[in-house]
């Protein structure tokens, strides 16, 4: 038996800050990374077993029983994020070398893009970009390599074998003549190379996806040892699926494989182990045909993503057929194109062989001496930097995720059209006639949520930034200095921060590019800000307000402010309370601004009207609205003062929601 696991996250990292921003649809987690390791990774290398009474039987790390793939981009995050799930990971791959002689881990291209629709050259790039992060994170070559979404051709099993990798993973309809008896089949191609292909038991893996296997983890294993259509006991089972099956999208789906494991671990005629365990024994001796181009999840073979075939997740509008897959393929493919020939011609000066470089940037990727040491020998460190940089956010914009879902305006699809804006960006002189073809061929991409209009709409309302990177991080940490200047936040993980006085310099951590602004710091009220940046070349300059502030350095502030808030409008009693976990400061500032509303009935001085407006601001920060009771409060005290007393409080029902005019009763 072999049960494997594609474990996979797309890169959600801002490609300007380099960082992970807040997604509002992951709440209460902060983001889907967090949400995800929370519900299935933590859970996966740490799954209970429990006995009848509910008690803990075991804790087991599933992934160092089953074979499993991590994209290199969810691990780079686990590794920064959730070092303890991140080294459970890894530590599964070496118990299970222990165990069978061939750990369970398997390797993936870098990113998760559809190799079919990419040329040979991207193709190359992107084995050989996870093979060296396979590498570094697992200490050993990889013997298998899982494609995305199973999506393949004769010329990419030609890179993974030429690239030293002995066997790949498919679905039962990609294959054809696969062996009855489940081992691998042999496959030849056109250029003469050889690799190993396994397919899984499309039933059921079905089953444990989709179906109900997962609610009874003995019907599970019934199913896993039963005899195939024709009577026959099959050498070997192997059931593959998404790793997020486990916990995500079915809650104590890893309790399950738990059981599942343990079950089969007291049979004395099965032997769960993985895929390289398998070859080792039995070698692929056996011709199989592919079926070409071809995929695990798209009946079209790989139209999901590159053309408008019906393949989504929910039912679409009535006799609307998508009208954006295509449209958006062809605009990243031209951008590409493009992009490739701006690095070869820029590249050759300052780089020597430039596509012999980006192979070594994907070697080199979060080893900043590594990184160094690739343009040392380069005329201009800097561009030769960005020109890596472009080529690095010309690949990730074809993450395969951008394409999967039912309409541009996801959040996928608005993160690859990041990496291809950065790409843009990151062009130079050339941007803006990239920017004008690129707009051009997104505006031909149709979403059909209300109010997004066309790709073109949505890149310059959603994707491009209205403030550049530079400016909201050089206002972010004047900011932060100014009003928690001990928060603890770590270093900028897209910048190296320098600050005198006035004067912030930043470093761009990938590329080493130097910018220089000053920065002007005013008070608006009890919790606005007014942070003026102007480029000290005289450049770009921008007005934010707290919002425009990366949520590095807001988080931060927000506090700070909060703190400022809290000490001038809470009590005394209130702030010892709250000191000691006494008491909520969201409900203690209702209460607070429901009595100072109150207290106007007597008192309509501008200090007064001041604390009203400093402990609404205080709920804001908190994320709250104004309460229910301090708006009827104020429209009792507004009947009750009479006209005479309107002027004086509109400033305060403006503020608590109230439309000008409005009556108080």
């Amino acid at each position: 038996m072999v049960i494997h696991g594609h474990f996979y996250q797309p890169p959600r990292e801002d490609p300007w800050l380099e960082t992970v921003e807040r997604e509002p649809s992951a709440a209460p987690a902060h983001d889907w990374n967090q949400r995800i390791e929370q519900e299935c990774y933590r859970a996966v290398v740490a799954a209970r077993r429990h006995t009848a009474d509910g008690r803990i039987a075991a804790i087991v790390n599933t992934l160092s029983f089953i074979s499993y793939d991590a994209g290199p981009t969810l691990l780079a995050w686990l590794e920064r994020e959730a070092p303890q799930t991140y080294e459970a990971v890894l530590a599964a791959d070496r118990e299970s070398a222990e165990r069978h002689g061939h750990g369970n881990a398997v390797a993936m291209p870098y990113h998760h893009l559809i190799l079919p629709l990419a040329s040979r050259r991207d193709k190359v790039t992107e084995v050989r970009w996870g093979i060296a992060d396979f590498r570094r994170r697992f200490r050993r070559d990889p013997a298998g390599m899982w494609l995305p979404e199973t999506a393949v051709d004769d010329e990419t099993l030609d890179v993974l074998a030429a690239e030293g990798i002995r066997f790949t993973v498919l679905a039962p309809h990609q294959v054809e003549a696969a062996p009855a008896d489940g081992l691998p089949g042999r496959f030849r191609t056109a250029a003469g190379r050889t690799i190993a292909l396994f397919t899984y038991d499309g039933a059921i893996s079905n089953g444990v996806a989709f179906g109900g296997l997962l609610h009874d983890a003995r019907v599970w294993a019934e199913r896993m040892v039963a005899p195939d259509g024709s009577g026959a006991l099959r050498s070997l089972v192997a059931v593959a699926t998404d790793g997020e099956t486990f916990g995500h999208h079915h809650r104590f789906g890893e309790v399950a494989l738990a059981w599942l494991l343990h079950n089969l671990e007291l049979r004395g005629d099965v032997r769960v182990e993985n895929f390289a365990s398998v070859l080792a024994r039995h070698p692929a001796d056996r011709e199989v045909r592919l079926v070409a181009p071809s995929s695990w999840s798209c009946p079209h073979g790989v139209e999901r993503w590159r053309s408008d075939c019906d393949c989504r997740l929910a039912p679409g509008p009535a006799g609307r057929p998508m009208r954006w897959r295509a449209a958006l393929r062809d605009a990243l493919d031209w951008l590409a194109i493009e992009l490739h020939g701006l690095f070869e011609r820029e590249g050759k000066p300052l780089l020597g062989d430039p596509w012999r470089a980006r192979e070594d940037y994907g070697a080199a990727e979060g080893d900043a001496a590594a990184l160094a040491r690739l343009v040392a020998g380069s005329t201009d460190r800097v561009r030769a930097a960005e020109l890596l940089e472009l080529e690095w956010n010309a690949l990730r914009m074809f993450t395969s995720c951008g394409w999967f879902f039912d309409d541009i305006s996801g959040i996928e699809t608005q993160q690859v059209l990041r990496y291809a804006a950065r790409a843009v960006e990151l062009a130079g002189p050339d941007a803006p006639r990239l920017e004008v073809g690129l707009l051009e061929r997104l505006g031909r991409a149709e979403s059909s949520a209300p109010g997004v209009g066309s790709g073109r709409d949505l890149y310059l309302a959603q994707v491009k930034p209205k403030v550049p990177a530079p400016l909201r991080v050089a206002g972010g940490a004047a900011a932060m200095r100014r009003l928690a200047p001990r928060a603890d936040t770590g270093e900028d993980p897209g910048y190296r921060v320098r600050q005198r006085g006035d004067r912030v310099t930043l470093t761009q951590r990938r590329t080493g590019r130097e910018t220089y602004f000053r920065v002007a710091l005013k008070r608006v009220g009890g919790a606005g800000l007014a942070v003026d940046v102007t480029a000290v070349d005289g450049g770009a300059s921008a007005r934010l307000g707290l919002e425009d502030l990366p949520e590095h350095y807001r988080t931060p502030v927000v506090g700070g402010l909060r703190a400022e808030l809290i000490a001038r409008r809470l009590s005394a009693d209130e702030r010892a309370r709250l000191a000691a976990g006494r008491a909520d400061v969201s409900r203690l500032a209702a209460t607070a601004l429901v009595r100072a509303v109150a207290s106007l009935a007597q008192d309509r001085s501008a200090r007064a009207v001041a604390a009203v407006f400093d402990l609404a601001d205080l709920l804001a920060l908190q994320g709250l609205h104004v309460p229910f009771d301090a708006q009827t409060t104020l429209a009792r005290v507004r009947a009750r003062a009479g006209p005479r007393a309107a002027a004086a409080l509109a400033p305060v029902a403006r503020r608590l929601g109230f439309a000008d005019g409005a009556e108080g009763d």
